[in-house]
């Protein structure tokens, strides 16, 4: 794809924050960073962090930086349009957010049977298509959370599809919930270049389990992060792996290792097969603390930070995660896991699949005894 200098992207669904705002002023230094070391490749959407993400996106780097020095995705959310009509004002107000006239890459946003339907319904890729040829949109192309079955049946009724960003890291690989092999392989039996979301799982293969961590120790450099990292960008047919991060430190250490990027090699592959087993074994909720959930929740549940806390029971079988327990769901409204009324708004925007309605009863059942 045109003036794409390396394979790693800056994901802004994580910025840093301070008292609830983005922090500007880090997220400056952040992009400075980035683009001092060769990488240009921002990703973003309307939703992330509640709204802020483009605007910071203007601050720190569009209203800093030509043009013609940074690529720079968005996408179309199925919450911000209900009818046809309603695309192109949403879209032009994106440009305007992000401080800019078009667009290199603009994704349908978080495809699956349900969202396609919708999506179809309102003629949004018929639309979307519109804007490319008025050159709004330089490239088209769709985020996807579903079966693979899911996503041949999108790139066949649409084969104007450029490109297709997947979740894509070693614990995904063969989950049959998830299915991140499969279609990978779907995106190169059509021969659509791959952008990699989730590649540290919303922060879980940055911070693992103890046993797990010591595993990767064992190689002698490289921190969790960058094991996961690596190995997804390893895989041909990969155009750009994302990661959110939200610190300056984050991003001197993602710098340090995909600069020179280097796939992994046979002794680091054993170990990451050895991580993914100890993973299986723990049982741990993987969750990656998107937040999708929580928008629909009735009784305003913060499933993210419950299952979080169930983990850590699971980990460190200690009373320190019975007591953030009731930090979480303590005042602000916030309901614990009993108030789930089993309405299933939580599953159907879930991207992992996961079975959160089970998965709080389980959460009662251990915190509220």
């Amino acid at each position: 794809m045109k003036h794409i200098k390396k394979n790693f992207g800056f994901g802004c669904m994580r910025l840093p924050m301070k008292a609830g705002e983005v922090d500007t002023e880090q997220t400056c230094r952040m992009v400075d960073a980035f683009l001092e070391n060769g990488f240009n490749y921002f990703d973003t959407a309307h939703g992330y962090l509640n709204g802020k993400s483009e605007g910071a996106l203007k601050t720190c780097l569009t209203s800093r930086y030509p043009r013609d020095s940074y690529i720079l995705t968005d996408k179309l959310t199925n919450f911000f349009f209900k009818k046809q009509e309603d695309i192109r004002p949403f879209f032009q107000s994106q440009l305007e957010a992000c401080g800019v006239d078009y667009f290199d890459f603009y994704l349908m946003h978080a495809q699956g049977a349900d969202n396609f339907a919708y999506f179809k319904k309102c003629r949004a890729y018929e639309t979307a298509l519109e804007l490319k040829e008025e050159g709004k949109i330089r490239h088209f192309g769709i985020s996807f959370h579903d079966r693979a079955e899911v996503l041949e049946q999108i790139l066949t009724e649409y084969p104007q599809v450029e490109v297709v960003q997947i979740q894509f890291n070693y614990l995904d690989y063969e989950d049959p919930a998830v299915e991140s092999r499969k279609c990978y392989e779907v995106c190169r039996k059509y021969g659509k270049p791959v952008i990699v979301m989730e590649t540290v799982k919303g922060g879980n293969l940055a911070n693992l389990p103890e046993k797990a961590q010591a595993v990767l120790d064992e190689l002698g450099g490289g921190s969790a992060a960058s094991y996961a990292i690596r190995y997804a960008a390893g895989f041909e047919g990969i155009l750009m792996v994302l990661s959110g991060m939200s610190s300056m430190e984050q991003m001197q250490e993602n710098i340090h290792f995909m600069k020179d990027f280097k796939p992994l090699d046979d002794r680091e592959l054993a170990a990451i097969d050895k991580v993914r087993e100890i993973y299986h074994e723990m049982n741990l909720i993987l969750c990656t603390a998107c937040r999708y959930c929580v928008a629909g929740c009735p009784k305003h549940i913060s499933i993210p930070d419950l299952l979080a806390v169930m983990n850590t029971k699971q980990i460190h079988h200690d009373w320190n995660a019975d007591y953030y327990y009731n930090v979480v769901h303590t005042g602000n409204g916030k309901g614990k896991a009993s108030d789930c009324i089993q309405c299933g708004k939580c599953e159907k925007a879930c991207p992992q699949h996961l079975p959160i309605r089970k998965l709080l009863v389980d959460v009662a059942k251990e915190f509220e005894k």
